[in-house]
């Protein structure tokens, strides 16, 4: 394995955990070698120091075992070298290096891995090829984001194509790693009595929430030249519209899996000029007590106009669907960080029992959660002890952490260790990745486009502007973390 970015944060706060996981559960066999590259001047003793040291930081403390781990960074070495544009020579420095590993044994069974930034995702790949490092058994695994609009994947998509195949090419996505995501599929599929009722004749709206209660992490050079919607509303949130409303594969393998998934994609509405301001809604975080304004963070602009919070209204052309919105949001500087899907039901046709004491009988509920305290929550009514008729909405739950012991798995782990097996499903093909930009393509180009789009601010720590709100109040809807305590006043919401 090789990996190009070595001594940045993605590896040593989420690979190399995620490989010691499977070294430390057995899970990669044989004598295998994991190849560092990257510009830092490690050796290969000094690197694997360096990790050692790291992983003590990132690794939980009760899967800590000092002889593993030892034994673990015997497995890495290091290669010193430039990655991007005129670097061949560099490349054939590094091939000799891995041939040198291998041995007598042919140079076939290799696994990139690009934990770089996305400038050098066009020319890495170029380079393997220049240099035969491109083999039949290689496979190749980018991060996201896949291009920066539809033109850029398409060109992206291209220069993969040129080098590798496409049953060799794997762009990741953390969010399908995760187990409570992949149980969304499960949820549906294994259960009889919810997926008749999946569809537009009992499913009022939608809410999928993907917000976190930090800033930007001294990623601001990155960050406000990509945004919210770049940063996570393309590939992680409509992930996970694509797992709530596809249709059940004829047989789960990857190919009908993503097959489904693109058909998703394919049927999502296209935004008319003249309803950008009814479905889209752009927040930035403003100074609030000890907690920075997103314009003072370090590497952005002191007039930017990036969006840390965006909340979009989708809808589908499709028949089950068809009429039933789907909003999406996230955020940075949110109050609590939460990953969610809540599935709001139609409430009953004929409400017999009477709103009581200020509460009324509210439409059932179905909550699936990605992060944190994974699991899933049902509400439903059911009548107060004591005389008369007094509905109360109640829950039915479950959560991982009752399995007694049974861990929940690292996110990482799965999808490299899946990626060592040849299994795509948990990938997105190049056609997902088009499909996805055509539909967002539009609306980036709006923001470009009309500088007097509306970019509200709110207070950091606060679930984000009024006005997204007022997005869900057209349909008689609201989010499940509303705003609080609003005047006509108010630019943004309390917390």
């Amino acid at each position: 394995m090789v990996i190009f970015g070595a001594s940045g944060d993605l590896t040593k706060r989420k690979l190399m955990p995620a490989l010691y996981s499977l070294h430390r559960e057995n899970r990669i066999k044989g004598d295998y070698r994991v190849m560092g590259v990257s510009r830092t001047a490690y050796t290969d003793e000094t690197f694997q120091a360096y990790i050692r040291q790291e992983l003590e930081k990132f690794i939980p403390a009760e899967e800590q075992d000092a002889a593993l781990m030892d034994e673990f960074v015997t497995h890495l070495h290091y290669e010193s070298m430039e990655m991007g544009e005129g670097a061949l020579s560099h490349y054939e420095n590094l091939k000799a290096r891995l041939q040198d590993l291998a041995g007598s044994k042919e140079l076939d069974n290799l696994l990139f891995y690009l934990a770089t930034p996305p400038s050098l995702y066009s020319q890495i790949p170029v380079n393997l090829k220049e240099t035969g490092l491109n083999v039949k058994n290689a496979r190749i695994i980018v991060e996201k984001p896949f291009g920066y609009n539809l033109e850029s994947a398409q060109e992206l998509n291209e220069i993969y194509r040129a080098a590798f195949r496409e049953d060799q090419i794997y762009r990741i996505d953390h969010f399908l790693g995760k187990e409570t995501a992949q149980n969304i599929l499960a949820f549906r599929f294994a259960n009889g009595i919810f997926e008749p009722l999946w569809n537009r004749n009992y499913i009022d709206y939608v809410e999928i929430t993907a917000v976190e209660n930090l800033g930007i992490e001294n990623r601001g050079g990155f960050y406000d030249g990509t945004g919210a919607l770049r940063d996570m509303v393309q590939n992680h949130l409509i992930q996970l519209v694509a797992l709530t409303a596809m249709e059940p594969p004829a047989i789960f393998d990857a190919d009908s899996f993503r097959n489904e998934v693109v058909k998703v994609y394919d049927s999502l509405i296209p935004l008319k000029d003249n309803e950008f301001d009814d479905h889209v809604v752009r927040g930035q975080y403003v100074a609030n007590g000890d907690k920075k304004g997103y314009r003072e963070e370090k590497g952005v602009a002191a007039d930017s106009r990036t969006e840390t919070y965006i909340a979009m209204k989708i809808g589908f052309g499709n028949w089950r669907w068809s009429g039933v919105p789907f909003y999406i949001r996230t955020g940075k500087q949110m109050p609590t960080k939460v990953t969610e899907i809540v599935v709001h039901f139609k409430p009953t046709p004929n409400q017999m029992f009477q709103c009581t004491e200020g509460a009324c009988p509210t439409a059932n509920k179905l909550i699936l959660r990605i992060q944190p305290n994974e699991g899933t929550v049902l509400k439903f009514g059911m009548k107060v002890p004591g005389s008369g008729f007094n509905i109360k909405q109640v829950e039915m739950d479950f959560t991982y952490d009752r399995l007694g012991g049974t861990k929940v798995g690292d996110a990482y782990s799965r999808l490299i260790e899946d990626c060592i097996l040849g299994d795509q499903t948990l990938f997105t093909r190049s056609d997902a990745v088009e499909s996805s930009w055509k539909y967002f393509d539009p609306v980036i180009k709006h923001f470009d486009e009309t500088p007097k789009f509306p970019l509200y601010g709110y207070p950091a720590g606060t679930w984000g502007p009024r006005e997204s709100e007022d997005l869900m109040n057209i349909d008689n809807a609201s989010w499940t973390n509303p705003c609080k305590n609003l005047t006509n006043t108010d630019q943004y919401c309390e917390l």
